[in-house]
């Protein structure tokens, strides 16, 4: 942005938001600029915004359309696929100061609150009314509900519970014209329409900003009991998950480790797992039943040939076979730290039919050890989603190289076995060119269409998602 926009653009921001919302330092902007997310570019932003309220978000989006600024609405910055960061002179606009939970609605099991709430701060304030918000994202403790919807994210409990989309029941949203648009409804049933709602959600700020949302709520679920099981191959153990998906149990979780992952569990000290196993499954019930379907489904993993199965009999039981999955970042962060150089690991994100799971771990094996990089996969068995971590020097130009390459041979493997690029995590510019190679033409032409008329000129997160 040149000076004689710019100056001009500080001062109309200026004369309708409050002092503090406004900001321009580069200590303010530089930790803005860009989200978790590796190998993607960011630009240097002209002014951060931090609003309260919808009329600030509409001054500073039509203020922006009128010196012809890009805006690029952002959260936490806990997105793994640069949907948030800078683009060159842009207005940066943040909504983590509009937090607040704006009603909850125990009789009809809604919740409506502004996009900067936390999620696990929703979750804690609406299990104080005896309800519950079953996604849950990695970064729960830090993400923000409007980042959620924008990337569309999952978490654990998708497998049964399934992810943010399920649970946004209306939105209302800013558009590029700083005009306010409010989309969905409060009853449990309504196809009034279009779904314009489910076109926001997933749209990563590149359609309108998020300014509330409405939400479905769940009764809280029973306590779960859980199992270990441990495999000879990823095979094996992706005959497990098709028997237990085909014997008809809807686990609340279904997590698969690969032979790297549960070795670096084992070797950070878990009691339930040793060497010699090439994969692990983590598997969930909190069905009435509990009992009665963790055994089951220990007796199914058994046939499908684990090596051993461990099947909790109480919470503290199960809470010791939970702990390797929440072990897993601890691990590779733990063999992160034993290597030389200035080590980062990148936490990829890609699905494929639940039928081809096994394939796609050894896929992913195999280009681990082309490329000669430490990929740890974990994944959510359940729903074939799985998230390869690929540690590498990034003060390597050679490892940087090797693990791009690497990133794109996962990729391409996991369409070529009738998968997506991203399962939860979204587009960004980090999948932006794979996005094309994964849509048909047409379908492409269209979502550009649908981008053009609702931003004519192009201002709202610019270069994400779409070339």
């Amino acid at each position: 942005m040149t000076v004689s926009v710019e100056k001009p653009l500080l001062a109309a921001l200026a004369e309708a938001l409050p002092e503090g919302t406004v900001l321009t330092g580069d200590d303010e902007l530089a930790p803005h600029s860009r989200d978790a997310a590796p190998f993607s570019e960011a630009g240097r932003p002209a002014v951060l915004v931090r609003p309260e309220t919808v009329e600030q978000v509409q001054h500073a989006v039509r203020t922006a359309r009128a010196y012809g600024v890009p805006v690029v609405p952002q959260g936490a910055r806990t997105g793994l696929a640069g949907a948030a960061n800078a683009v060159d002179g842009c207005l940066l606009l943040s909504m983590v100061r509009m937090n607040r939970v704006l009603e909850i609605d125990p009789a009809n099991r809604l919740v409506r609150c502004e996009p900067g709430v936390v999620t696990a701060d929703l979750a804690a304030a609406v299990a104080g009314h005896g309800l519950c918000y079953p996604p849950d994202p990695a970064s729960w403790e830090r993400c923000t509900i409007g980042g959620n919807i924008a990337t569309g994210a999952g978490g654990l409990c998708c497998v049964k519970y399934g992810v943010t989309a399920d649970y946004v029941l209306g939105l209302t949203v800013v558009l590029a014209d700083g005009e306010v648009l409010r989309v969905g409804r409060r009853t449990v049933k309504g196809v009034a329409g279009y779904d314009l709602t489910r076109l926001f959600v997933g749209s990563e700020g590149t359609l309108g900003v998020i300014v509330e949302a409405t939400l479905a709520l769940r009764p809280p679920p029973p306590p779960a009991l859980a199992l270990l099981a441990r495999f000879p191959s990823a095979t094996h153990a992706g005959e497990a998950v098709a028997a237990i998906i085909g014997a008809g149990h809807v686990p609340s979780a279904l997590e698969l480790m690969d032979r790297t992952t549960t070795e670096a569990v084992a070797a950070l000290g878990h009691p339930l797992l040793k060497g010699g196993a090439a994969a692990t499954l983590i598997v969930a019930s909190d069905a009435p039943d509990a009992a009665e379907a963790v055994r089951a489904m220990a007796v199914l993993c058994r046939e499908a040939g684990a090596l051993s199965v461990t099947a909790a009999a109480d919470g503290e039981q199960s809470r010791e076979v939970l702990d390797a999955r929440r072990m897993v970042l601890p691990a590779v962060s733990a063999h992160a730290g034993q290597l030389p150089g200035d080590v980062t690991a990148f936490i990829e994100d890609v699905a494929v039919p639940r039928a081809r799971l096994a394939e796609l771990t050894d896929r992913i094996e195999h280009i681990a050890g082309e490329y000669g990089l430490y990929i740890s996969t974990v994944g959510h068995a359940g729903d074939g989603n799985l998230h390869p971590t690929v540690v590498f020097d990034r003060s390597d130009a050679d490892a940087v190289r090797r693990a791009r390459e690497a990133y794109d041979a996962i990729m391409a493997a996991g369409l070529e076995l009738g998968g997506t690029i991203t399962g939860e995590h979204g587009v960004g510019t980090l999948k932006r060119d794979w996005l094309a190679r994964e849509l048909p033409p047409r379908n492409l032409r269209l979502q550009r269409d649908v981008k053009r008329l609702l931003d004519p000129e192009g201002l709202l997160n610019p270069g994400k998602v779409l070339a």
